[in-house]
């Protein structure tokens, strides 16, 4: 796979590149021929180029297709989809050479998963994997931008809502480029293996297994000693938005209150909200949710400082000439940022910056940097944030992939005085309706977990379907299950709030489907509080949840009770704690 390391930031000087690719994982899966050991047996070209078995140096063997005119002409391999089954891309490696020059581009396939090694060398360029299906539809699976002189993983996947014959191709616009595959790899899973790899990463990464040995002051160990177990605190935030019903609904508040301790504000904190006309700022609804938020303690992250589609500023904003943006911006960041400073856990400093360049476009292509230096500058020990949607709901998008995510937050980060920022990635998360393609959105958290910043997904919403419900629990298991996602935001809610697309309560606060997931996920995703009898030599072994707890010891004999403090760190992944009982 194609390592990037956090080093000062500089994602693409510490791309780990191989010289050779890695064997197929899984032995290809259902790939016929996939190390091209029986030369190009088994794989045939697509549009108008031509194919040609090649062999490096060290006697690898490797397909070339070349003679591209169409972005589409390639190698391809028939495979057949099983509905319900989700394909995993994954192992497989391909240098593009555009002309003499070596092109590897890297891109990574997961659910049905597949995946491809990329140079090139000397330039720069974009390559996709694409599943052509019996009906025509063309489906991509993942994609990457080129590096300079190296091979790397290209990774990926798909899920079949049908059973269909497909066809694996490589898009390429760089016609005049050879694409060079290796080693390749598409294996199937079934929902129930995939569920199953959640939950065995969930207990991994999760929890940690402590050892509480009893024993009386003078060392007697504790036969039989009673032990409860509660946890207190979870350390990872599952939260959820809210809105300015809040304020003045006791109901939304209850409901709120008694099952989260993170959230975001929808739309309160956002410029159009506190300075509807300029000059006037008002900041009385934000303000009165922040004070909710902190007698609950409920952890806010801010969103946003800026929003850099043009649909979405101020009225009064969008007709400013250029100097007069700098300067209403500059009184907008000083104002909200400062406002609230010490206060928030996250900013999404400029929000959907991938799609959008508004501020870019009136003030220079810095300006975003400009803007994270300036929050950063007020706001020291808040993490900021690059938000964006489609990065991993959407493999369609281009413009969101994750490459194209990394690059722009290296130009931000890079950008001078901007390298000790505490950054983070942001990842929206709206999903459409429709079966979420689980394969796609693992390959992207991994690729962007690489960099070593936390990720958070920060508007996770799911569209109206009839397995709406099903569906949002795939993908918050998906997300909690990953090593890099240090936090879920959804952004859903109660009708009696307004909220139509995922909505978690009726109007009575009464729980849909989708509800009923949530609130199943809260309860599972932290320890039950148990009763558990010590052994022979006063110890229990339990596994717990990262977290805070109390813990209360009984004495069999005197039946007396002792408490306790404990934490779970994330760090910890077997403990022993030893708990002294006076007699």
């Amino acid at each position: 796979m194609c390592r990037i390391h956090a080093v000062s930031y500089d994602y693409s000087a510490t791309t780990e590149c191989l010289i050779e690719p890695q064997r197929a994982q899984y032995e290809g899966g259902i790939i016929s021929n996939p190390d091209f050991t029986h030369g190009i047996q088994g794989w045939t070209v697509f549009g108008q180029g031509a194919v040609k078995e090649g062999i490096s140096n060290d006697g690898n063997r490797y397909i070339v297709a070349h003679g591209r005119s169409h972005p589409l002409d390639s190698i391809s391999q028939e495979v057949r989809l099983e509905k319900g089954k989700l394909y995993s891309f994954s192992g497989m490696s391909f240098p593009i050479y555009l002309k003499k020059k070596k092109i590897f581009l890297s891109c990574i396939f997961l659910q049905n998963g597949i995946s491809a090694w990329v140079q090139i060398n000397g330039g720069r360029g974009n390559v996709a994997v694409v599943f052509k299906m019996s009906s025509g539809e063309l489906v991509r699976g993942g994609q990457v931008t080129a590096r300079n002189g190296c091979w790397c993983l290209l990774k990926g996947g798909v899920f079949a809502n049908i059973s269909s014959r497909a066809e694996i191709l490589f898009e390429s616009k760089t016609t005049e480029a050879e694409i060079w595959v290796d080693n390749v790899s598409l294996q199937p899973f079934t929902m129930e293996q995939w569920r199953s790899h959640q939950d065995e990463s969930i207990d991994k990464e999760r929890q940690g297994k402590v050892r509480f040995e009893a024993r009386y002051a003078n060392g007697t160990a504790i036969e039989g000693a009673g032990f409860s177990i509660k946890q207190t605190k979870s350390d990872f935030p599952f939260g959820c938005c809210m809105n300015y019903h809040i304020i003045n609904s006791t109901d939304y508040q209850h409901w709120f209150a008694l099952r989260f301790r993170h959230t975001t504000f929808t739309n309160e904190m956002k410029w159009y909200s506190t300075e509807k006309i300029q000059g006037q700022e008002n900041y009385t609804v934000a303000d009165a949710m922040v004070s909710f938020a902190q007698k609950n303690s409920i952890s806010i992250r801010g969103h946003n400082i800026f929003w850099d589609n043009p649909k979405y500023q101020p009225e009064w904003v969008k007709n400013l000439t250029s100097d007069e943006l700098r300067k209403a911006a500059e009184q907008r960041i000083e104002s909200v940022v400062s406002r609230y400073a010490g206060q928030l856990i996250a900013w999404d400093a400029m929000n959907e910056n991938l799609h959008f360049n508004f501020f870019e476009d009136k003030l220079g292509k810095n300006a975003t940097a400009e803007y994270y230096a300036r929050a950063y500058q007020l706001d020291p020990d808040t993490t900021m944030f690059l938000n964006e949607y489609n990065t991993i709901e959407d493999c369609r998008d281009e413009k969101a992939n994750p490459f194209n995510y990394m690059t722009k937050l290296d130009e931000i980060l890079s950008y001078p005085g901007n390298q000790g920022i505490s950054a983070g990635i942001g990842l929206q998360g709206h999903f459409g309706s429709g079966q979420p393609n689980l394969a796609y959105m693992r390959s992207s958290l991994d690729i962007l977990g690489s960099t070593g910043l936390p990720i958070w997904l920060t508007e996770v919403d799911v569209g109206k379907d009839p397995n709406q419900a099903e569906y949002l629990e795939q993908v918050l298991r998906e997300g909690h299950s990953h090593p890099a996602v240090k936090g879920i935001i959804m952004f859903v809610g109660p009708a009696n709030a307004g909220f139509n697309n995922t909505v978690l309560a009726d109007k009575d606060f009464k729980n849909t489907p989708a509800g009923d997931v949530v609130d199943k996920l809260i309860d599972e995703w932290k320890f039950q509080t148990k009763e558990i009898k010590a052994d022979g030599k006063g110890s229990i072994e339990i596994p717990l949840f990262h977290g805070d707890y109390n813990i209360t010891v009984k004495d069999p004999v005197s039946s007396s009770l002792t408490g306790f403090s404990y934490k779970m760190t994330k760090d910890v992944t077997r403990d022993t704690v030893h708990l002294r009982i006076n007699a």
